[in-house]
């Protein structure tokens, strides 16, 4: 079995600025969050990864209990204004690393991104997911405090200030 540290030099080698490996424990988890998804992001409701539809965060810190190690990745400096596409990329990049390394023998890896999901102009939330190989749901849809789980493991993340600003994107994929 390929050590999950390969993963995360593929990470890099797939655009991530970072890429490490953490404990589960360093990662936050408040309701507070979710909130924040509903009171505040205008894709709520809209999508089948965002809440009401995502794990709650009683479900998500159920979950990190049982995973022992996570690859924590942050993609930065990236310009919203550009349409770059950026959490777009990184959803694909989560999809493909979490299905290399179910591949690689870690069968419990699951995958969680950043922001909401862009793979369906407008998501049918009256049948399945038509990604359903690709949509996760973000970190913050599932009541996980990226700012503080950053924090926790060395990464860098501040709170952008203006459509002028470069802005980062942070997931996590669970892998055993």
């Amino acid at each position: 079995m390929l050590p999950i540290e390969h993963f995360a030099k593929k990470a890099k080698t797939l655009g991530a600025s970072q890429a490490k490996v953490i404990e589960p424990k360093t990662v936050a988890v408040g309701h507070w969050v979710r909130l924040k998804c509903q009171y505040g992001c205008g894709a709520y409701g809209t999508c089948l990864t965002c809440p009401p539809y995502s794990p709650t965060p009683a479900c998500t810190a159920n979950m990190l209990s049982e995973y022992r190690k996570a690859l924590l990745i942050q993609v930065k400096d990236v310009d919203l204004k550009r349409g770059s596409g950026a959490i777009l990329k990184l959803r694909r990049m989560v999809a493909d690393l979490e299905r290399g390394l179910f591949l690689a023998g870690y069968y419990k890896v699951f995958g969680m991104a950043s922001g909401p999901c862009e793979f369906c102009r407008q998501c049918d939330l009256t049948k399945a997911c038509k990604h359903p190989y690709e949509a996760r749901p973000s970190l913050e849809a599932c009541g996980i405090d990226v700012y503080q789980t950053a924090r926790n493991n060395g990464l860098k993340l501040e709170v952008v200030q203006s459509t002028d600003s470069l802005c980062s994107f942070v997931s996590l994929i669970l892998v055993e």
